[in-house]
This record gives structure tokens, C-alpha cells and sequence, in this order.
């Protein structure tokens, strides 16, 4: 086998409850998973030495070196399997970069699956967890997709049964915002205002919606604790969320630690109507509609 190619999907976060930070810089999560219709490819071709290419959406924003999370995977993978492997990764990105969506995250997933596959490693999905953990917080879930309830750094997984297909409305922002920064913000806000952080834990009726396919519950209990500090660093996003609120969406946040604006519909007409609305009113760079849960990487 030559080349492996894996479609794999960006994720919404549809809760994000940060706790305090903790003495060694990160905070315990609670996060809610959810796999869009949004996808990456990525291709592993055999060759001599590792490389990677990057084409598509923002592709001059993502870094073609070791600090790609796509090669680091492949290097993971190749000192797990005690070998020395080359490949080059070509990454098609339609997945927002930047953008709160953990586009990344889901590369270095395709990459796990597709060198696994090139190489003839024949690892179970639990092995390749494993080492998806240790290269960023959201990789496992990158992995597993569908929906999850994600704890610790995020990278500790229980999947969620959902009923039917939610329909999403993406609003996606000029430039992206940095996580740590975003995180460091969150900080300075709570320390600011005195507020007393309290450990963080999964919505009983946000879990409940997502198990009865209850679209309008799930809206009115989409949160993200992250959402104030973007919001003070990229002041245009409060404008994109109440339009969205204003066009008839069942609910809104900023999906991770954005900039990207996502929002929840009725239907997937519904998703088409409000896409369009907000179109016109101009708040966005590009608006984009996708459903959910969808599978974690299949191998095209």
C-alpha cells in the first residue's frame, strides 16, 4: 500500500465547563463532544523521512514543521511502534483553522489512522487513544467522534447515546484566537471578579436533550465558560451571537475557545434559513451549515 487517505470530522463543543486552574497550568474539564459535518482529509504517502503538506482553508495559517499535530502524531506513533517509518502527510483542510473547532486536533487523529493503516501496525482503537492523549487534549475525541462527555484535560472519554441528528449554523471569523490566550483570559476575568470557580460538571439536562433528540432543550442549555473571555478579546463576536439569537436559533455560544460562532436549528431547513440570515447581516466572514453526531476518521 502506497497511500492511505482518512476523512475526519471538527467538533462543537456543546459544553465546556473549565474548573480552577490547577498547580500545574491546566484546569479540570468537563466538556461535551459533538462531531460536525465538517471534515478534513488527510493522506499518508510512504517515503523516506517525515514531512507535511497543507492545502485548502487557511492553509498558509497552519505550520508544514514539527509543530504540525499531524507529524507529531506520526512520529508518536512511529516511537510507539519502536521503528523508524517515513511518510508525507498532505492535509486538505475545510475545517476552520484556529477557529475552536479543533481542526488540528483532528489531523493528528487522520494522521494516527492513516499511518496505522500505511504502516501495517494493525493497532486497536485503544492503543492509538492512548498516544492521542499525549499529543493534544483533544485528539482522543478526535478519534472516537460522535458525542462524549469528555474530563480531566478532556482526554478522559464516556460516549453518549444520541437521539437523531442535530443541525448546526458555523460563523466563522476573520483570523482565529489562540487557545492559551483565550484560557489565560478566562483566568484574568475570574480573578478580577472575584469569582469563586466551582468544580465543573456535566449537565444532567443538557445529556438528558441530547438522549431525546430534544433540540429545544439542548439550545437553551449550550455553555461554554470560555465564551466570556473570547468574547472580551474578539468584540465583534457578541454582535455575530445576537444576531444568531435575533434570526430564530434555538441557542448559540462560541464553540471552544473560538472565534467561531455556532448555532443551533431546528431543522435542517432551518439551518439553510438562518445560514442565509446571517449572510445578509454581515457578521461573519463565512457561514457554513453541517449536522451531527457524525463518525470519528473512516479511511476514504
Amino acid at each position: 500500500m502506497d497511500s492511505v487517505t482518512v476523512r475526519v470530522p471538527a467538533k462543537v463543543n456543546l459544553q465546556l465547563a473549565v474548573g480552577p486552574l490547577r498547580d500545574d497550568g491546566y484546569h479540570d474539564l468537563v466538556n461535551v463532544f459533538h462531531a460536525v459535518s465538517i471534515f478534513d482529509e488527510v493522506t499518508a504517502t510512504a517515503k523516506v523521512g517525515m514531512s507535511v503538506r497543507v492545502e485548502g482553508e487557511s492553509a498558509d495559517q497552519v505550520p508544514e514543521d514539527g509543530e504540525n499535530l499531524a507529524i507529531k502524531a506520526a512520529f508518536a506513533l512511529a516511537g510507539h511502534a519502536g521503528r523508524s517509518y517515513g511518510v508525507n502527510l498532505l492535509i486538505r483542510k475545510s475545517i476552520p483553522v484556529a477557529g475552536g473547532m479543533a481542526g488540528g486536533s483532528a489531523d493528528a487523529a487522520a494522521a494516527l489512522v492513516a499511518c496505522n493503516e500505511l504502516w501495517g501496525l494493525g493497532l486497536p482503537l485503544e492503543d492509538l487513544m492512548e498516544i492521542a492523549a499525549d499529543i493534544g487534549s483533544d485528539v482522543p475525541f478526535a478519534l472516537l467522534g460522535g458525542t462524549a462527555v469528555g474530563t480531566g484535560r478532556g482526554e478522559r472519554l464516556t460516549p453518549l447515546k444520541v437521539e437523531g441528528d442535530f443541525h448546526w449554523v458555523f460563523a466563522l471569523a476573520d483570523g482565529g484566537l489562540s487557545t492559551a490566550t483565550v484560557y489565560a483570559e478566562c483566568d484574568r476575568l475570574r480573578e478580577a471578579t472575584g469569582e469563586r470557580v466551582a468544580w465543573p460538571r456535566a449537565a444532567e439536562p443538557l445529556l438528558a436533550a441530547l438522549r431525546e433528540g430534544d433540540a429545544e432543550t439542548l439550545g437553551a442549555e449550550l455553555r461554554n465558560d470560555l465564551q466570556p473571555a473570547a468574547v472580551m478579546l474578539r468584540g465583534s463576536l457578541a454582535r455575530t451571537l445576537k444576531a444568531g439569537r435575533e434570526h430564530g436559533a434555538l441557542g448559540s455560544l462560541v464553540s471552544g475557545s473560538g472565534p467561531t460562532c455556532a448555532f443551533l436549528a431546528r431543522s435542517e431547513s432551518h439551518a439553510g434559513e438562518l445560514a442565509a440570515s446571517l449572510k445578509d447581516a454581515g457578521v461573519a466572514r463565512d457561514v457554513i451549515t453541517a449536522h451531527g453526531p457524525v463518525p470519528g476518521p473512516v479511511i476514504v
